[in-house]
């Protein structure tokens, strides 16, 4: 009962978060959008997720991106590729709740100021792939992980 309990209150604190991802996915409905529910989360694919998705920075054509306990994809294969990924990104998000996307874009914005790649160097990508994708580039984790310890 208590675990139900903890896990209720880390979706509320998510919430805002999950908010935008759900107005940002049910917009996408009329327009070829699909919805599925997985892992604990609603994921949104196609349609116009995708357009959107195809111009999200870093370098455009973003296969997932997560907002709270709401999950972006291009396609139920994208989704599944990266869902691991991006279920880091939900634990981060039950984590932080809505310091969330500051402290996304705050470490990015450092990074940015360092010289450094704002997204492969956030601490917060640096954490997701070296839990959930063992086959990223080793050179890509080594080098962000530097940075995150010399923190």
């Amino acid at each position: 009962m208590l675990q139900a309990f903890l896990k209720l209150l880390k979706i509320v604190w998510a919430s805002p978060n999950s908010s935008l991802g759900l107005v940002a996915g049910l917009l996408g409905v009329p327009f070829g959008t699909r919805m599925q529910f997985r892992e604990g989360c609603v994921e949104f694919f196609g349609g116009l997720v995708t357009g959107f998705l195809k111009r999200v920075p870093p370098g455009g054509n973003t296969a997932a991106m997560t907002l709270g306990h709401v999950i972006l994809g291009q396609s139920p294969t994208d989704l599944c590729r990266c869902r691991a990924h991006e279920q880091v990104h939900v634990r981060q998000y039950e984590h932080w709740g809505p310091f969330f996307l500051p402290a996304y874009f705050g470490w990015s914005f450092i990074r940015w100021l360092q010289s450094r790649d704002a997204y492969l160097d956030n601490p917060f990508e640096v954490e997701a792939y070296q839990i959930a994708d063992p086959r990223q580039p080793q050179e890509a984790n080594l080098e962000a992980t530097e940075s995150v310890d010399s923190e």
